[in-house]
């Protein structure tokens, strides 16, 4: 491999206990037409060497186990494929294939399969009959579905769909019980099927990145989930049931629309790390509390509260909840001061507010907490109201700091000029009363 070789003789056929070839990275376009004469070939690696065709006769390495055509120029599979009964490993990825033949199907013995980085718009149904395979890779295609069959693989312990077009997952997939890890991020998901709490092998689900408004209650299901990441979609809302994820390390569910927690939360005892930053929260569950939480992102770039939590009761549902000045981080709007709704002892935080007056990113937000004063009488001492504005970021406060200094700096300079002009003019002053 990557020696610049620009070609495979034609002689390489006599080579018969020929069992291991990797000819990757040289600056071949083709193999010779001999090549499927090495019969006794088990391993064939020919990654990135501009490929753009196999022999029609590929089928005739009966002994291949594993065959990497990663990072070619491929754009069809040769119908002898189907002939290698053998193989146990295929990696296609990063190819230009359009199609995928169904005789893919015939590889009974398969256990990974790499199509990612193609331009599939489709799976066949026939890959359902890979009983044996592990592992499914056909993240960066084009796919806007997953045949139903899919509930075929059996054996399946990671699948990965990531940058695709779907919708929705096929209900087929609750059957794949052995799945371990499902990655659909940067799909287009609008619901994720009932059926996922049937996948009780299930320790890493990734969502990110599609347009889910809620999650299915039974995820609760997942006892071995350990890994939940649902970043980027448009959230509403969680289910109580997510506290039957008793096994959850990690949970993830920054920039979406969530207003509130469930209390239920707390039941995932094995929860360390939270990540509820970008959302719009007015308030955590008081259970937070007896989790043993190693970070708790609550905006970006901050790993814990800055100041104190307090008890306070919520006045609709009579609920106990944790808040702070830190919640929520909404830039307040001039207009929004009056009808406060209040919540316990502290003034509400935020009034509602459309989507559209959302600044999810916050960027040039002003940062500031002032009392309001009655402007017609200044001198009146009635009980003024705290307004909040949104929390300075850290990186604020040292532009903030900075920008004080310089100010400090510059009216010591001129300072020091003033009393060296007033040093000179005294100066001259006695210089002409002597004269």
């Amino acid at each position: 491999s990557s020696a610049d070789i620009p070609e495979i003789p034609e002689s390489i056929s006599f080579c018969r206990a020929l069992q291991v070839a990797d000819f990757s990275g040289n600056p071949l376009t083709r193999l010779p037409e001999s090549f499927p004469e090495l019969q006794n070939l088990t391993c064939l690696s020919v990654n990135d060497i501009s490929l753009q065709a196999l022999p029609e006769n590929i089928g005739n390495l009966y002994n291949l186990a594993s065959l990497e055509l990663r990072e070619n120029l491929l754009t069809y599979l040769p119908e002898s494929l189907a002939q290698l009964q053998r193989l146990e490993e295929l990696d296609l990825g990063n190819n230009e294939l359009y199609h995928l033949p169904e005789t893919i199907g015939a590889l009974f013995n398969l256990k990974d399969l790499w199509l990612d980085g193609n331009q599939l718009a489709e799976i066949p149904q026939e890959v359902g009959n890979l009983k044996n395979l592990l592992c499914l890779d056909v993240s960066e295609n084009k796919l806007e579905c997953l045949p139903e069959e899919i509930s075929g693989l059996t054996s399946l312990t990671d699948l990965l769909v990531s940058q695709n077009l779907l919708q929705v997952l096929p209900d087929g997939i609750g059957k794949l019980r052995r799945l371990s890890i499902l990655k659909v991020d940067q799909n287009k998901l609008i619901q994720l099927t009932d059926s996922i709490g049937d996948c009780e092998g299930l320790t890493e689900l990734v969502l990110t990145e599609n347009q889910l408004q809620s999650l299915p209650k039974s995820i609760g299901k997942l006892k071995k989930l350990n890994n939940l990441n649902a970043d980027r979609n448009k959230l509403t809302s969680l289910p109580k049931e997510i506290g039957g994820c008793c096994s959850l390390n990690v949970f993830s569910v920054r920039d979406n629309r969530l207003s509130r927690i469930p209390s239920e939360i707390s039941q995932a005892t094995e929860l360390h790390v939270l990540d509820v930053a970008g959302n719009r929260l007015t308030y955590l569950p008081l259970s937070l509390t007896t989790l043993k939480l190693k970070a708790l992102w609550l905006s970006d770039n901050q790993s814990q509260p800055l100041l104190t939590f307090q008890t306070d009761t919520d006045p609709e549902t009579g609920e106990k909840i944790l808040t702070c000045v830190l919640l929520p981080q909404m830039p307040s709007e001039p207009g929004c001061q009056d009808n406060l709704p209040r919540c316990g002892a502290l003034e509400s935080l935020v009034n509602e507010m459309s989507d559209e007056t959302w600044n999810e990113r916050a960027v040039n937000r002003v940062s500031a907490i002032r009392f309001l004063e009655d402007e017609k009488d200044e001198d009146d001492n009635e009980m003024r109201t705290l307004l909040r504005r949104a929390t300075p970021h850290p990186g604020e406060l040292k532009n903030m700091k900075k920008t004080v200094e310089n100010l400090r700096n510059d009216m010591n300079a001129a300072k020091g000029l003033d009393s060296n002009k007033n040093e000179v003019n005294n100066a001259i002053d006695r210089v002409t009363t002597s004269v």
